[in-house]
C-alpha cells in the first residue's frame, strides 16, 4: 500500500479517532483497520485506534473518545454501514466530521458518497483531502421509536427488505452479498402484504404494501438503487412504497432495482417528505442495516445534520 508524504510537523493537527469493527465483512476489516492507521500515521497524523469485542462495547468506547477536551479532529470508521450508523449517532450534536473507510459487505452509505469501495489507501486519501477542505454537510434521518431516538445516514426499511435483513442476520453462511439475495428468495416464499397506516407531512392514509422505506440516500442491500433520485443534502426524505405484487411480478421487477430502472413500475411510488410516521403490526424497522425497533416509528429529517469527509 502506497503511503502519503509526511505532513509538516508545524501544522499540529488534531487527533483522528479510528474506530474499527473487526467483525465487519466477516473479519476482513481487521487488515483494513491496520492499513488505515498506518496510512494516517505516515501522513503525520496522531491516530487513536478504537476497538472492542462487540458493537455495543465499541459504541461506548467511541462515545468516551469524543468527550469534551479530547482534541479529536475527526472520527473515521472502518467497516460497513453498521459502523457508519455507529459514527452518525456518536457524532449527534457535535461538530466533529465523520470519515469512512469502507470495508463491509453493503457499504451503501459510502456508495452514496462516491467513496472508493475496495481500496483502503484511496479511501484514506479521500479522508485526508476532505479534512483539508472541511468536507461537506449532509442531511440525517432521525427516528423516534419505543421512547428512543436514533439517527441514520442512508435508508430506514420497514417491510419485506427489513424481514430479509432479519433472516440474513440469523445465518452464518453464505458470506457476502449472496447471503442477502438468498435470504430474499427464502423470505419471498412466506411473505405477505402488510397493512400500514402512514402519516406524512400531516396527511394520514391506509397503505397496503410489500415494503415501505424512508430514504435519505439511494441504496440498500449492497447497491440496490431503490430511490435513484434521492439526494443526501436537499432537506428531504424519499418515501418509497412497493404496493402488493405477485411473487412472479416481484421477481420480474427486482433485477431492475440495481440500475434504478424500477421507478416507472405501477406498483412503485416515491414521494418526498419531511416527516413520516409508519404503523403496522409485527413489522421491525432497520436503518443503515441495523435493527432499530418494531413499528410504530416516527422519522424526520435534520437538514445538514452531519459533516462528512467526502
Amino acid at each position: 500500500m502506497t503511503s502519503p508524504e509526511p505532513a509538516h510537523p508545524s501544522n499540529k493537527p488534531g487527533k483522528i479517532a479510528l474506530a474499527i469493527n473487526p467483525a465487519a465483512s466477516f473479519g476482513r476489516t481487521r487488515d483494513a483497520g491496520d492499513h488505515a492507521a498506518q496510512y494516517f500515521r505516515a501522513a503525520g497524523r496522531d491516530v487513536v485506534v478504537l476497538e472492542a469485542d462487540s458493537y455495543d462495547a465499541l459504541r461506548r468506547i467511541v462515545r468516551d473518545a469524543l468527550a469534551p477536551g479530547s482534541a479529536v479532529e475527526a472520527l473515521v470508521v472502518v467497516g460497513g454501514d453498521g459502523m457508519v450508523h455507529l459514527g452518525v449517532n456518536a457524532l449527534a450534536g457535535l461538530e466533529i466530521p465523520l470519515g469512512i473507510v469502507p470495508s463491509g459487505t453493503g457499504n451503501d452509505v459510502a456508495r452514496l458518497l462516491s467513496l472508493p469501495l475496495a481500496d483502503t489507501a484511496a479511501a484514506c486519501g479521500r479522508v485526508l483531502a476532505a479534512m483539508a477542505t472541511g468536507g461537506r454537510r449532509i442531511d440525517v434521518g432521525r427516528v423516534t421509536a419505543a421512547g428512543r431516538t436514533t439517527r441514520f445516514a442512508g435508508v430506514l426499511s420497514a417491510g419485506f427488505d427489513a424481514a430479509v435483513n432479519e433472516r440474513a442476520n440469523s445465518w452464518r453462511w453464505p458470506r457476502g452479498k449472496s447471503r442477502y439475495n438468498l435470504a430474499m428468495l427464502r423470505e419471498l416464499g412466506s411473505f405477505r402484504r402488510i397493512e400500514y397506516t402512514v402519516t406524512a407531512d400531516g396527511t394520514t392514509w391506509k397503505q397496503p404494501a410489500l415494503l415501505i422505506s424512508v430514504a435519505n440516500g439511494q441504496f440498500i442491500g449492497g447497491g440496490m438503487q431503490i430511490t435513484p433520485d434521492a439526494l443526501p443534502d436537499d432537506g428531504w426524505l424519499d418515501l418509497f412504497v412497493v404496493r402488493p405484487l405477485s411473487r412472479l411480478r416481484f421477481l420480474a421487477v427486482f433485477p431492475k432495482v440495481f440500475a434504478g430502472k424500477h421507478t416507472s413500475h405501477p406498483a412503485v411510488e416515491i414521494k418526498r417528505v419531511r416527516n413520516v410516521r409508519l404503523e403496522a403490526a409485527g413489522v421491525v424497522a432497520y436503518a443503515d442495516g441495523e435493527r432499530l425497533a418494531s413499528l410504530p416509528v416516527e422519522v424526520d429529517v435534520i437538514p445538514g445534520g452531519l459533516r462528512v469527509l467526502a
